[in-house]
Order: C-alpha cells, then sequence, then structure tokens
C-alpha cells in the first residue's frame, strides 16, 4: 500500500493537528509565565483600597495560591495539560468567566471578520492581478502592481487608524466601534449575525452589522490583496506562456474564452497555497484589527488577557486561533484534490 492517496494526505494532516496544538499550547503556557507581572498581584490590590506592602504581600501570596500560581511551573503544566485533555480550559482569573463560554461569543465574530476580508482580499486580488498580466508592460500593469506594493507595505494598524480617522471621523460614513450599535438589543443564538438575523426574523440586523463590518474588513483585506495580486500576476504570465495556450489561441478561441477555460484553471494552485498561509496572516492581523476597531472577537479578546496576565484566556484563545489556522490548512489540501486530479490517484 502506498498510503498517498487522497485518503491518506487528509489522514496526516488531520494527524498534525493535535501536534501543531500542543506545541503551540506549550509555546504560550511558558510565554506567559515568563512575562513580567503576576495577575495575583492585580487581583490583591484590594479593589482600590490603601493597602500596607505586608498586606499587600498577604493578599498576593493568598491569591497566588488559590489560583494555584505558587506551585512549581510543571505541576502547573502537568495540571493544564490534564484540563486540555477533557477540554476544559479553565476560568478567566477576572470574573470566573469559563474560557469556553467567552471563545463561544467572541469566535464567532472573528470567522465573520475573517472572512469577509478574505473575500474583500480574494476578490480585489484575483481581478487585479490577471489584468495586470493580460496587460504586461503598459501603465495599467505598472499601476496596479505599485499600488498592490504599496498596500501590501503597509501594517494594519496604521489602515485601521487611517480608515477611523478618514471614514470615521471627517467623512462620519461608518461606524468605527463595535460590532452592532446597543440600540439593536442584540441577543444571540449562534452569534453569527446574519444567521442569527434568518433565525429570529430581525432583517433589521443585517444593515448596522454590515455597515459596523466594512471597516475593520476592509482593512485586514487591503494589505492581503496587495499580495494577492502580485501571485495571481505571476501565476497567470507563467501560465499564458504554456503550449496549450498558445495551441488553444491558434484554434481561434476568442481571448475571454482562453483566459476562463484554460489560464485561470491552470493558475489556481499556486493562488490557493497563498490563500491557505494569508488566512493565518488574517487571523494575526485581526488582533491588531479588532483592537482598533474594539471589535468583539478572540483577538479583543486575546489582547485583553495578555494585558491582565488571564492566562486561561490567553490560552484559550491562542488554541481557537491555531486551530482555526490548522483547519483552514486542511481544507486547502482537500481543495487541491478537486484542483489536480494527480493528487487523486493513490
Amino acid at each position: 500500500m502506498r498510503g498517498s492517496g487522497p485518503a491518506a494526505l487528509v489522514a496526516r494532516r488531520l494527524l498534525a493537528v493535535p501536534v501543531v496544538l500542543l506545541a503551540l499550547s506549550t509555546a504560550v503556557f511558558l510565554a506567559m509565565r515568563l512575562l513580567p507581572g503576576s495577575p495575583a498581584t492585580a487581583l490583591s490590590a484590594g479593589g482600590g483600597q490603601t493597602l500596607t506592602a505586608a498586606e499587600l504581600s498577604a493578599n498576593e501570596a493568598r491569591v497566588s495560591q488559590a489560583l494555584g500560581l505558587d506551585q512549581p511551573i510543571l505541576t502547573q503544566y502537568l495540571r493544564f495539560l490534564g484540563d486540555l485533555a477533557r477540554l476544559d480550559l479553565g476560568s478567566s482569573f477576572y470574573g470566573s468567566n469559563d474560557v469556553l463560554g467567552l471563545l463561544a461569543g467572541a469566535l464567532p465574530a472573528t470567522i465573520e471578520l475573517t472572512l469577509a476580508a478574505m473575500a474583500i482580499a480574494v476578490l480585489l486580488g484575483v481581478i487585479s492581478g490577471v489584468v495586470a498580466a493580460l496587460r504586461r508592460g503598459t501603465w495599467i500593469d505598472t499601476s496596479v502592481r505599485t499600488v498592490a506594493t504599496v498596500s501590501f507595505s503597509l501594517p494594519w494598524f496604521a489602515l485601521g487608524v487611517l480608515g477611523v480617522v478618514v471614514f470615521g471621523v471627517w467623512l462620519r460614513w461608518l461606524p468605527v466601534i463595535g460590532r452592532l450599535p446597543n440600540a439593536l438589543d442584540y441577543r444571540p443564538t449562534t452569534n453569527f449575525v446574519l444567521l442569527d438575523a434568518i433565525l429570529q426574523d430581525r432583517p433589521e440586523l443585517v444593515g448596522p452589522w454590515l455597515q459596523h463590518l466594512i471597516l475593520p474588513a476592509t482593512t485586514l483585506a487591503l494589505s492581503m490583496a496587495g499580495f494577492i495580486t502580485r501571485i495571481v500576476r505571476a501565476s497567470v504570465l507563467e501560465v499564458l506562456g504554456d503550449e496549450f495556450v498558445r495551441t488553444a489561441r491558434m484554434k481561434g478561441l476568442a481571448e475571454g474564452a482562453v483566459v476562463r477555460r484554460h489560464v485561470l484553471r491552470n493558475s489556481w494552485l499556486p493562488i490557493v497555497t497563498v490563500l491557505g498561509l494569508q488566512f493565518g496572516s488574517l487571523l494575526g492581523g485581526s488582533v491588531i484589527t479588532e483592537t482598533v476597531f474594539s471589535y468583539p472577537g478572540v483577538g479583543s479578546l486575546l489582547v485583553d488577557g495578555v494585558l491582565q496576565r488571564d492566562y486561561p484566556v490567553v490560552q484559550g484563545a491562542a488554541l481557537a486561533i491555531a486551530l482555526l489556522f490548522t483547519l483552514v490548512n486542511v481544507a486547502v489540501d482537500l481543495f487541491y484534490l478537486v484542483l489536480d486530479p494527480r493528487l487523486r490517484k493513490g
């Protein structure tokens, strides 16, 4: 048995998921405990009361003992792995909120934001990349490549702040904070706004949700769109030089048909590879973007957890992001099987 068929490929990718999650959870566990500061210090401050140094030290010792932070790191790590094996991510140090519950509320918002950004980036990147390739050497090609380079070079934080200032403050076209207006009294069923609007028969949710989504999604998409543009252009140019494209043209096929039937179909493999890798960049960028726009997703949860040294929240948020990225890469491998029949041969 060669073990190189589609089932073996998918099995290998799925078996790698727990290994990746274990490695990342270990790295996050150690990183949080190596950072200066301790959650026990903030939690033992006495709620704003003035405490002597001795009282503060005694409070900190009690909090550390209650949270198990006074135990050796190895003991804490083994306990963490045991809880993780039971799918128990623990509770936040602040308010004792269950981490799984916090993720259930935040993860749908991040998925919505990432998918919207991916859709915008793919639409802009593929169209501009194909146009630039078909107009190679013209001013259109030069302009597209220049814009793509600029957009890819700008950091998410700068794009986010620029969007807030221009479209939120100066023009007042779009809201710049949150996911929905508070006046709508949104009570989630699945916490996916579009799905809840259908399930709850509340179409009035869709318009405000899209208005709040446009700026953060476009901020994430612009940088990725520039990178996709350059990859698509290079891939299309490579395929345009192949023999089968010249043969199709010699047979009298219209240029549009040549591009649709031959060029695009044979350009997708490197493009899909880039999209899978860039999805991880989008998830990383969502941490910054959600912070800029006060968007209630996993990114905001992660940043707040790091600032507060809320170990369970940070570990849970990092695992959620890593799981999403890993599953997307498995999906990319499955998509390869659709795009390239040679991979389906066992």
